[in-house]
């Protein structure tokens, strides 16, 4: 019988999970992006190869993070019973609501994140996968409302609603970045209005709720 080892007891593999809660790690407590993936597994004992496994680069395992975002808020919302009942307007709410608690519970590495390149735009890149998850959601939303009309304008509303859909997603990202209010209040005021002053348009409602959002918006501002 071959003598046991302290090598013979092998390490869990870390999956695209662990990889991503010790990159989030290594950030916040770094303040920098790791140098390498090579440096990367060195420090966290594993191989390149376990990290090539999961992702390509960082750069697809930042994108990742996002879509695991996405995904975590999705998953937790259609295990509610009553989430399956609600109308689309109460989904789209839902979801919002729920994927900033997501946020926030990662708020360090969020504002880290979307603040380390001195190009905003270069900070939004990471948000690519995000873009294509929220927009095909916000289709699936709409189809769904479609469904009930006499008259569609399938694709067109479709596409200009997971457009809208999306844009709204960015701004209150960086209202919600900007927040001090406690618990985020404010944010979830902004997330409230946003998405009725949406549906409203799209139901070809009286304006009033988007002259109530731009009242709000302003006072915000002015603040």
């Amino acid at each position: 019988m071959a003598k046991s080892t302290g090598n013979s007891k092998m390490k869990k593999k870390p999956d695209s999970d662990k990889l991503v809660a010790m990159y989030m790690d290594d950030v916040l407590e770094n303040e920098r992006t790791p140098k390498s993936v090579y440096k990367f597994a060195k420090d966290h004992e594993i191989t390149e190869e376990e990290f090539y496994k999961h992702f390509g680069s960082f750069d697809g395992l930042r994108k990742a993070i996002w879509e695991k975002f996405f995904d975590n808020s999705l998953n937790v919302m259609e295990k509610s019973k009553e989430y399956q009942s609600f109308s689309n307007r109460e989904k789209l709410l839902t979801f919002f609501f729920t994927i900033f608690e997501v946020m926030t519970a990662n708020r360090s590495y969020v504002l880290y994140a979307l603040n380390e390149n001195e190009q905003p735009l270069k900070n939004l890149d990471q948000l690519k996968s995000l873009r294509r998850k929220l927009k095909s959601y916000a289709k699936t939303l709409i189809k769904e409302g479609n469904k009930d009309k006499s008259i569609k304008i399938f694709e067109q509303s479709e596409m200009i609603f997971s457009e809208g859909v999306w844009v709204q997603f960015l701004f209150l990202l960086k209202f919600w970045m900007d927040d001090n209010s406690a618990g985020f209040e404010s944010t979830d005021v902004a997330i409230e209005k946003s998405v009725n002053t949406v549906f409203d348009i799209f139901d070809n409602t009286p304006l009033e709720r988007v002259v109530d959002f731009g009242k709000f918006l302003w006072k915000e501002k002015m603040a």
